[in-house]
């Protein structure tokens, strides 16, 4: 298998440096003496700041050491991707860095809005790492309260939303599991500011929260069952599942499915028609 993997290696960062042009890295082209497009290896190697003999190792496949240090400073001549980035750092052996939004990936919010609304009538919504609410559909906001003016942490609301927790029949049954997947996403992040924040700001607005925090369960975020009590049409269960989008490694679409008990589908139906629209106006108490 490493032998596989350092072939691989060699493949990816030959086929990487023919596609730089001289000009690009801010080199003259070389002219007639060029034979092939691309940088040279000896190139690529002053560029980066390695030794040549050490840069031909690493793109001949030798079972040599690296660094992280040295595969960015190659991965910044060769103008990798985050992806592709991260794939050199598996191809060398080393455990990837964290994923990285590219700019071109940068505004996807048109298509994820277009995908939580053609998810009606069942709620949908979509929040970054730290669980802030980004986007949500009109389902998410009849039956699962969202809406203008709440706290937009997807974590704080649920601890702290009087609408939300008056519904939600199975609050006490999910609160340790939702504490342990946002545990889970604190982790890979240790020294993030942004989740240490969120964690202050729950711990300051619920004891409830502070409890579960303690206990110090992680867990990964996957799906949850969830049993809500609708002021209009009564008990509803469906099932919260997160995706992730590989080019927008910092969100998550949170979609809720339908599940058999209590005609839970119809009702969700009725309450995107008209006349259910009507009723379930926000903000409608317990």
């Amino acid at each position: 298998m490493k032998a596989h993997r350092l072939g691989e290696l060699r493949e990816f960062l030959m086929s990487r440096r023919a596609r730089v042009s001289p000009a690009e890295a801010g080199l003259p082209d070389g002219g007639a003496r060029r034979r092939t497009p691309g940088l040279r290896r000896e190139e690529v190697a002053v560029l980066a700041g390695v030794g040549v003999s050490w840069y031909q190792w690493l793109e001949q496949g030798r079972d040599i050491t690296v660094s992280p240090q040295v595969l960015d400073s190659v991965g910044r001549v060769l103008r990798l991707s985050s992806v592709e980035r991260r794939h050199l750092y598996v191809l060398a052996g080393l455990n990837p860095p964290a994923p990285e939004v590219d700019p071109g990936d940068a505004d996807m919010c048109a298509g994820l809005r277009r995908l939580i609304d053609a998810w009606m009538p069942f709620p949908a919504h979509i929040m970054d790492a730290y669980w802030n609410t980004v986007l949500y559909n009109d389902a998410a906001g009849m039956v699962l309260g969202m809406r203008p003016g709440l706290v937009q942490n997807c974590l704080i609301a649920f601890f702290t939303d009087p609408i939300y927790r008056s519904r939600a029949k199975s609050w006490e049954q999910n609160a340790p599991n939702v504490v342990a997947q946002f545990r889970a996403a604190c982790s890979e992040r240790p020294d993030d500011e942004g989740f240490q924040s969120v964690v202050e700001e729950a711990k300051a607005a619920s004891e409830d929260f502070t409890e579960l925090w303690e206990r110090r369960d992680i867990a990964p975020g996957g799906q949850v069952r969830k049993e809500i009590e609708h002021p209009l049409v009564g008990a509803l269960f469906v099932e919260s599942t997160q995706l992730r989008v590989p080019a927008r490694p910092d969100l998550a679409i949170v979609m809720h499915t339908p599940l058999p008990e209590a005609d839970t589908a119809a009702k969700l139906e009725w309450l995107a028609s008209p006349e259910g629209r009507r009723g379930s106006m926000y903000p409608v108490a317990g």
